[in-house]
Formats: structure tokens, C-alpha cells, sequence
């Protein structure tokens, strides 16, 4: 049990509150899969140490802060903006959700103030007036050019 990962006061009581609330084996008090007919109080409810192999698998990992903070083994990293301790499922994850998603709706923006083929008085420029023109109308501004 020395190895197991360990819990301050604060991230115990917020786990507590992640069992209730997820854990599957947590009926009022009792966890399920040590019930024999007898009220057989939740490891994890009583104790700070990460002793139930479902709990890290299952429910720890649906809080991605409070699984970082208490899984400091693992390699973690923080959120490019805020700095908030991230775990993430790919190496590849730069931001906590918050900030990604105003990451996201700012390169959008970005992308889309950028564009070719739109100004930003009057949207999309399309191109198909000029694809019905007559020829008296060609021939029109022809000559409105040369004079």
C-alpha cells in the first residue's frame, strides 16, 4: 500500500462527492462488489489511498484535474494558457476543455477574418454575376475602358 497513490484532505472530500455521484459499485455506503449479504462499507469512501481498482479506472480518470493532481506519477502537463495541471488521452493535447474551447473559437475566427474571396464589408465575393453577362454588356464596358 506504500506505493499506492495518496489523496490530500481536499482531493478526498472532492472524490468522495465523485463517488456518490459516478461510481457504479456505491449503493448508500456499501460497495456492491464486497457485498456477501453483509453491509460492506466502500475501501475507497473510508480511506484517502487509491485502493479500488475501479475507482482509478472508472471514475477518477471523468476529472481530468483532480486525476492529474493525484496521479503525479504519471507524466502531466499544464494548460498553455491558465496553467491548470492537465491530463490528457493524447500527447498531442495542449489545453484544459475551458481554454481549448476558447482556443478554438478564436482560431475559427482567425481563419475565417482570413479567407480568400471575402471581404469584410460584404461577405463572399461570388463570382457568378460575371459568369451570366451578355455580350452587349461585355461590349460595354470594353468600350467604356478604352474611352
Amino acid at each position: 500500500m506504500a506505493d499506492l497513490p495518496r489523496m490530500n484532505d481536499r482531493q478526498f472530500h472532492h472524490a468522495k462527492r465523485l463517488i456518490r455521484r459516478l461510481c457504479a459499485n456505491y449503493d448508500g455506503g456499501s460497495c456492491l462488489p464486497l457485498d456477501d449479504g453483509d453491509n460492506c462499507p466502500c475501501p475507497q469512501f473510508i480511506t484517502p489511498v487509491l485502493i479500488c481498482k475501479y475507482f482509478r479506472a472508472a471514475v477518477l480518470p471523468a476529472d481530468r484535474e483532480l486525476y492529474a493532481a493525484v496521479m503525479e506519477g504519471k507524466p502531466v502537463k499544464n494548460c498553455c494558457i491558465c496553467g491548470v495541471p492537465l491530463y490528457s488521452r493524447s500527447n498531442a493535447a495542449k489545453y484544459c476543455p475551458p481554454c481549448a474551447r476558447r482556443e478554438r473559437r478564436r482560431r475559427d475566427a482567425a481563419r475565417k477574418r482570413n479567407r480568400p474571396g471575402t471581404s469584410a464589408n460584404r461577405g463572399l465575393e461570388s463570382p457568378a454575376p460575371q459568369a451570366f453577362q451578355t455580350e452587349e454588356t461585355k461590349q460595354d464596358k470594353d468600350l467604356s475602358l478604352e474611352g
